[in-house]
């Protein structure tokens, strides 16, 4: 029987790093639930083999109840009735299976009904359904809206909505609105209070994924006078208490079972989450550097699925007497994703655990005060969280793109059938490099380190670790391209022109990721070159081919020669 997780060892190799073990001791608290919760871990060991076993109960359903529900709900999609949405008739058989096998609540500490699992881990898991339905993945994945109330909320509000989510009640953000697309300081739904100081919300929401939800995460404007950033505030809206309805739901290209909502807010009843003020600057900064994770985990999903598709395409289809597998232009462009595959998913698994890390000393330090090293630590891999994340969003999300790309390629006419899968990847990968933040927003996100030499200095320690002897010589040659990088950055940096540095921006993030990465699956290569050998070797030659011409355009490149770029 198909299993989406153990099919794929890859997934489970990134379990078996050297920061897993600093991660669980964090998350368990050196395992102090054990006493209290019968499926609590007693030991760094006991928490590995308990997330193998939700991780191989999640590739089950996702194998054999999502996947082979996917294509229905693609076809179906939701519902409009009476101002209200209505799933897929079988996104309610998903979600019936993802909770009966208890698959909510994944983040939650167990006192709340919770899994307590790591995000590396909930990372994995959204990887392996989106492998079954990116679509799907996005209403069962924005439970991961619950850290924010966790994070920022108070302890009734705690106890009122997260054991909701833990039994599998729905979740959404609902951030942007007609006239507010990523420019989200122009948010203008407004938030006011009765005499009694309950909070009203009016106006309008558009684009929300999942957007009838049971619980929803609200920005608006509770500020009157103010058009910034700083009127926001943010509030849980609990669609039991009524006053939000539906006007609309869009039509897609792709991700046909995720409902992609118009809200209507009169009146609804709302409660403030955290202070007023803070929902842009902090909340919202906090909501959507999880939803780019979990964005980048739903495109390495699909780039898998892309490549499984493709793969068995060219063993099974033979033109001119042979496989098309044994076609050099086929067995290349497979090749290369595969590649993509590999490096992205560990650049996804390492930013996760960055995440992992940071969050967990955050956690503890709401109950005790951290000790000296404790802080420098947390201060440290946020940095490096911050640092990764877009480069995990925006990367992934362009592979998952390129990868269904190529699947339709591999089955040449096949592919562009409705009846063969991967034109339904193709249709839902287009999103993954626009929502939570265009490629281009990452590349916004990312330019500082990129400036201020923190990429560059992460790749200078990541040079110095050893590698396998057989693979010394692709890290020299990753060597040789970081001396180009530097050289591109300091050009940039040198000629000091805005519209230049904003021009080449994406060719330096480009470059970036690139070296990382290629470093990242040299890493991995090392420790299990029966796995990642191949897509090393790969990968560091795509890179090179990619940072040598990126180098050359940036320093060839004079300012005054924008003016040829501008569109009329």
């Amino acid at each position: 029987m198909a299993n989406y997780y153990t099919d794929h060892p890859e997934i489970a190799f990134h379990l078996d790093h050297p920061l897993m073990k600093r991660i669980v001791d964090l998350k368990e608290r050196d395992y102090a639930d054990k006493d209290q919760f019968a499926d609590a871990p007693v030991c760094y060991e006991d928490a590995i083999e308990n997330y193998k076993r939700i991780l191989d109960i999640t590739g089950d359903v996702a194998a054999n109840i999502i996947e082979p529900n996917s294509e229905d709900v693609d076809l179906e999609g939701p519902h409009l009735v009476d101002g209200r949405m209505h799933y897929a008739s079988k996104t309610y058989d998903n979600l019936d299976a993802t909770r009966k096998a208890g698959l909510w609540g994944i983040s939650m500490p167990r006192r709340y009904g919770g899994l307590n699992l790591p995000n590396t881990v909930f990372s994995m898991l959204s990887e392996v359904i989106s492998a079954a339905d990116a679509g799907f993945q996005n209403v069962w994945s924005l439970q991961s809206c619950i850290d924010t109330l966790y994070e920022f909320g108070s302890e009734e509000q705690r106890q009122k909505y997260i054991s909701r989510v833990c039994a599998g009640a729905t979740m959404s953000m609902d951030l942007t609105e007609p006239d507010a697309g990523s420019d989200l300081q122009r948010v203008m739904l407004k938030a006011s209070q009765d005499a009694d100081g309950t909070w009203r919300l009016n106006g309008v929401k558009r684009f929300i994924t999942n957007g009838d939800s049971d619980i929803h995460l609200v920005l608006a404007r509770s500020e009157a006078g103010t058009r910034d950033g700083r009127g926001l505030s943010m509030f849980i809206y609990d669609k039991q208490d009524g006053g939000v309805t539906v006007r609309h739901i869009e039509n897609k290209l792709g991700i046909h079972g995720s409902p992609t909502c118009e809200l209507v807010f009169k009146n609804a009843k709302a409660e403030l989450c955290g202070s007023t003020r803070l929902g842009l600057i902090k909340y919202v900064m906090a909501l959507m550097n999880g939803a780019r994770l979990g964005i980048a985990a739903q495109s390495v999903g699909v780039e898998q699925e892309a490549y499984n598709e493709a793969l068995a395409y060219a063993r099974e289809r033979q033109q001119f007497g042979k496989r098309i597998i044994e076609f050099p232009a086929v067995y290349d462009m497979l090749s290369r994703m595969k590649a993509k595959l590999d490096a992205g998913r560990s650049l996804l698994y390492q930013t996760a655990r960055y995440v992992d890390i940071y969050k967990a000393l955050e956690d503890i330090s709401r109950d005790r005060k951290l000790t000296a090293e404790e802080r420098q630590e947390m201060k440290k891999y946020s940095r490096l969280a911050d640092a990764f994340t877009p480069l995990a969003k925006g990367t992934n999300s362009e592979y998952a793109n390129q990868n269904a790309y190529d699947a339709i390629s591999v089955h040449g006419g096949s592919g562009f059938i409705m009846e063969y899968k991967s034109q339904r990847l193709y249709r839902d990968a287009r999103i993954f490099s626009i929502y939570e933040g265009t490629t281009q927003l990452q590349v916004v996100a990312a330019i500082r380190y990129i400036t201020n030499g923190t990429y560059l200095s992460i790749i200078k320690e990541m040079l110095e670790e050893e590698v396998a002897d057989a693979l010394k010589p692709l890290k020299e040659r990753v060597a040789a391209m970081t001396a180009l990088y530097e050289e591109a950055v300091e050009k940039v940096k040198a000629d000091a022109n805005q519209d230049e540095h904003d021009f080449l921006g994406r060719r330096l993030y480009n470059m970036t990721a690139d070296i990382v990465e290629s470093l990242l699956i040299l890493a991995d290569a090392t420790r299990a070159p029966e796995l990642f050998a191949k897509s090393a070797n790969v990968f560091v030659r795509m890179a090179e081919e990619e940072v040598a011409g990126h180098a050359a355009y940036v320093k060839a490149f004079k300012a005054d020669e924008l003016c040829n770029f501008v569109a009329e």
